[in-house]
């Protein structure tokens, strides 16, 4: 195995390339274990960062709180965790892991699979790094949405705002003031976005 830069530039994403083969499975990844790493696999190829910071963490700590509490208390579906991996897509395979996500209730899978569950959730959380470039962000935001994703919120704690991307092509920027609404995603859903930012 060996370690080469993505793009090369001085970004902390990474490829790592295994010889051979060319392109890694789901399942292979499922086996990887690269400690204190976070792993997406894109189209086959394994893409490695840096664990996230303190302030990424506490937003999306934040936001999977809300959001859960509100979809405990109506029995809604299934609020995971950071770093759950989805497989999106097969041959090549494609699995990603956003910061918070939820599956509605009619789609959680049961019993819960062993790996990665092969389905994209409902709302997908994204709260950006730093050293996150704009291509990358939006080639990750169209994987769920051509999945199946029926709401992503790209999250930026630096600039304090959400823009929202949905299923039919919408896309709305929510500033600091701003309200996240879960749409007919999560009916009745809204919270103050300075209430997750700290």
């Amino acid at each position: 195995m060996r370690w080469i830069d993505d793009a090369m530039t001085d970004s902390p994403h990474y490829i790592l390339r295994m010889t051979p083969p060319a392109h890694m499975s789901a399942d292979e990844l499922l086996q990887l274990d690269l400690v204190g790493k976070r792993t997406e696999l894109v189209r086959g190829r394994l893409v490695v960062q840096e664990p996230a910071g303190f302030g990424h963490g506490a937003v999306a700590s934040n936001l999977a709180r809300e959001i859960a509490c509100f979809v405990r208390e109506r029995d809604l579906g299934q609020v995971l965790a950071a770093e759950t991996g989805f497989k999106l897509a097969s041959a090549p395979d494609t699995v990603r892991a956003p910061d918070v996500s939820f599956v509605s209730r009619s789609r959680v899978p049961y019993p819960a699979p062993a790996g990665y569950a092969s389905l994209a959730p409902d709302l997908v959380v994204e709260v950006l790094s730093p050293s996150d470039r704009p291509g990358k962000v939006l080639e990750k935001v169209g994987d769920w949405l051509t999945a199946g994703t029926r709401l992503v919120w790209v999250v930026d704690p630096m600039r304090r705002q959400v823009r929202v991307y949905r299923a039919d092509g919408g896309e709305t920027l929510v500033e600091s003031d701003g309200v996240l609404d879960g749409e007919d995603v999560l009916v009745g859903f809204r919270c103050g976005l300075g209430s997750v930012m700290g």
